[in-house]
């Protein structure tokens, strides 16, 4: 039994080391922390790692359980705490003090670095704020906002490792940087009109006519005046016309070569937003969350800027708000909405340095509104839409890139370099998987030198030494030759195993389980294009259990952009050369007699015309059949005014068969476009035609799963983008007792296939 006058160990001093893993670099952690030991009366420092946050803390008792505690209670709103573990020192001496340290870059890269965050209510109210130093000052930022990813040069995040080092601090901003109570203590961008960036305004070749505010003005006038106006912002430039008038959205748009795709808006308010476009709970919170994406919101009907040719034929709207000073005081300063697209000719990368700016958008902008601060890497504005009554990530890149996701631990680090349309790449890195922001199609030399210093990025910020390169099966692909480039092992990977395994990863899924794969193109190991695939499927395996019988596409590439072409290589498959005398079928029509005779002879010889077993072209069919589109002027075009035409509230679907060939089931969809041919022919509305095609996809799934046996079922594909199709697929697997699982923080399109990509290499690595 202890004597009265041993030390309790509520006297007792103890000293640990805690090493705290997430998003605690850049949202001010380290002054929190300082400002929590201060409080708690605990001696010891603070500092940056590579792998995270380290505290050393000594304290007497159970002081440091009350610190271990509120670590997490109290963080700071932006950080994301992963995990903390402690380490029991010798209770010597060490400090007087607590202190923060200078940061420690040795050991492993593992430190999760935040993407750009937008402007936080307290940096908003100065910028407004007539009296306040940095009253209009376009790169306000402190530890709760600002650039992050689109600044860092390597890690840790401090100072001298961002483009930001090329600013010295004034007095009164280096005060603030080493205060302990300002939220701008250690924000590493923090600048002020004395000391920080500031804004020129450019002519179409370059030359300055203004700085300052006097610039901003003087974009908002051109602006006003239905010019197309260049504005470097965070991550690269925007291209900017005032959405409200036909005449600059129609300029823009031939200037730009983007004929009917939608145009991104910005919004100078919430309030703006709302009197255009419906806006749920869900969407407002993510219009007004820190990573303030693009939100995909239906429009309201009879308001001007939704009818100014914005988004021609489509019942939504990409809506954002303001995320930076330099927009929040330009959209104040015109007050209606604005096309903000990405500053770039279509199918290229986006523009991040103004030099750059001026040459590649000559002939599209007529001037520009510039800044001094560098850009480290193109970083676009992510699109978002609520499916289902959650988010479902379209497009990832600011706001997100490069949080991680969590992941299976990997011994070794796993470079996936992703598709050859909506590019990304992915680093298996320990046990997470950075996915880099959107890279765009691999079209052009610009878009494969923006893909090459992606992967540089990836690499050399983690400083990782990847030791195999996954890639895609397609051996032609830019990603694809790049992997063998690389000297190391190279993992080949399905397309559309990549997009299963990704969508199981993401919902910690290990299975088997049946993998609905639908998207527009994929090769498959048979040599044919895949992309309407069942797939019995684990992170590292599959075997396909069905797939949609398969078709010729006459002229392949060239029936992505035309709808009628999928139609005509459909009906061939089961009419035959009857087809071309079917002048009454839509698609048959839409060709002249001698296109008909040059499709006629490529389908006899199977000339230049692949097979495909593609559900995203098998819409492209129902589009044409139907009347709606026979040529695209962007991928996926049909499938979309399908999807937006479908009438709701019709229940009906078209008959379908299925038919056995081996241990596979093939969906026989000949009864499905004669149906469609009969009501085509009977003036049954399109919204009908629609809506019975989409439920009769949702009943192939269905019944699929059913014959599978399966009760898990992962939905991916670029198919599933499809907000109807994904929710009743969602509400029919359930009724019919299965569990749906599908895309959230992943984008479902091939913007995920790197993911999915990386998840395969792993598995196959830790069998």
């Amino acid at each position: 039994m202890p004597s009265s006058s041993s030390p309790s160990p509520a006297d007792s001093c103890r000293a640990v080391l805690f090493r705290i893993t997430g998003a605690v670099q850049g949202v001010g952690f380290r002054p929190f922390v300082f400002r929590l030991a201060q409080e708690l009366g605990i001696h010891g420092w603070v500092r940056n790692g590579a792998q995270g946050v380290e505290i050393e803390a000594q304290a007497h008792g159970l002081v440091l359980e009350d610190f271990a505690r509120l670590l997490r209670a109290r963080a700071p709103a932006v950080a994301r705490i992963r995990d903390i573990t402690r380490q029991e020192l010798t209770a010597s001496p060490r400090s007087a003090e607590f202190r923060i340290l200078e940061s420690d870059a040795g050991g492993a890269k593992t430190a999760q670095v935040l993407p750009d965050l937008a402007t936080c209510p307290d940096c908003l109210r100065e910028i407004l704020d007539p009296t306040d130093r940095r009253h209009l000052y376009p790169f306000t930022n402190c530890t709760n906002c600002g650039p992050r990813f689109s600044i860092l040069e390597r890690i840790p995040y401090d100072r001298p490792n961002t483009s930001m080092s090329r600013f010295t601090m004034c007095e009164a901003c280096r005060v603030e940087y080493e205060d302990p109570a300002s939220r701008r203590f250690h924000a590493q961008p923090n600048a002020c009109p004395e000391c920080g960036p500031h804004l020129e305004w450019w002519d179409a070749h370059g030359r300055k006519s203004a700085s300052g505010h006097e610039a901003l003005v003087a974009a908002a006038q051109a602006i006003r005046r239905g010019s197309v106006v260049a504005v470097k912002g965070l991550g690269g430039f925007h291209l900017m016309v005032d959405a409200r008038t036909a005449g600059a959205v129609r300029l823009l748009r031939e200037r730009k070569r983007r004929e009917e795709k939608p145009f991104a808006l910005m919004y100078p308010s919430l309030d703006a937003v709302r009197a255009d476009c419906a806006v749920g709970a869900a969407e407002e919170r993510l219009l007004t969350s820190i990573e303030a994406p693009i939100v995909l919101l239906r429009k309201r009907r009879g308001v001007i800027a939704p009818d100014a040719g914005v988004a021609p034929g489509n019942p939504f709207l990409g809506a954002m708000l303001p995320y930076t000073p330099l927009h929040h005081i330009l959209l104040r300063e015109l007050g209606f909405p604005v096309v903000a697209t990405s500053g770039n000719i279509s199918d290229e990368p986006l523009c991040t340095d103004e030099r750059e700016a001026v040459e590649r958008l000559a002939g599209i902008a007529d001037a520009f509104l510039v800044h001094d601060r560098p850009i480290a890497r193109p970083v676009d504005d992510s699109v978002v839409r609520v499916t289902a009554g959650r988010e479902m990530m379209l497009r990832r890149a600011r706001g997100y890139t490069p949080r991680p996701v969590s992941f299976d631990p990997s011994a070794d680090a796993v470079l996936a370099v992703g598709a050859h349309l909506k590019n990304t790449v992915a680093l298996a890195h320990h046990d997470a998987v950075i996915i880099s922001q959107h890279i765009g199609d691999l079209e052009t030399f610009q878009s494969a030198e923006a893909f090459r210093r992606a992967v540089s990025t990836l690499v050399n910020l983690y400083e990782a030494e990847p030791a195999v390169v996954a890639c895609d099966l397609h051996p032609d692909y830019v990603s694809s030759r790049f992997a063998r480039e690389q000297g190391l092992p190279v993992h080949t990977v399905q397309h559309h195993h990549a997009h299963v395994a990704a969508c199981m990863a993401e919902n910690d899924l290990v299975g088997p389980v049946l993998g609905v794969a639908w998207d527009g193109t994929g090769l498959g190991p048979d040599g044919t294009v895949w992309g309407g695939e069942f797939l019995l499927a684990t992170r590292g395996e599959y075997q396909r259990a069905g797939h949609f019988r398969t078709f010729a596409l006459p002229g392949g590439d060239r029936a992505i952009r035309e709808p009628r072409r999928a139609a005509i290589g459909a009906l061939y498959e089961f009419m035959g050369e009857a087809v071309f005398d079917r002048q009454d079928i839509p698609s048959v029509a839409a060709f002249t007699s001698t296109e008909l005779n040059t499709l006629r002879s490529m389908l006899r010889r199977g000339l230049n015309c692949p097979r495909t077993s593609s559900a995203g072209r098998l819409f492209d069919v129902v589009a044409s059949l139907s009347g709606l589109r026979q040529v695209a002027s962007f991928e996926g075009q049909g499938a979309m005014e399908l999807e937006f035409g479908r009438l709701s509230g019709i229940l009906e679907s078209y008959p379908f068969r299925l038919e056995a060939s081996g241990a596979c089931l093939i969906i026989d969809w000949a009864s499905v476009l004669e149906c469609i041919l009969a009501d085509h022919h009977q003036f049954v509305p399109k919204g009908v035609i629609s809506a019975r095609f989409h439920n009769t996809m949702v009943e192939v799934i269905v019944v699929m799963a059913r014959r599978a046996g399966r009760a898990e079922v992962a939905l991916s594909g670029g198919c599933f983008q499809n907000a109807y199709l994904t929710e009743h697929a969602v509400q029919r697997l359930t009724e019919e007792g299965h569990q749906p699982f599908w895309h959230r923080q992943v984008p479902c399109n091939d913007g995920g296939v790197s993911f999915g990509q990386a998840v395969v290499a792993v598995a196959a690595r830790n069998k």
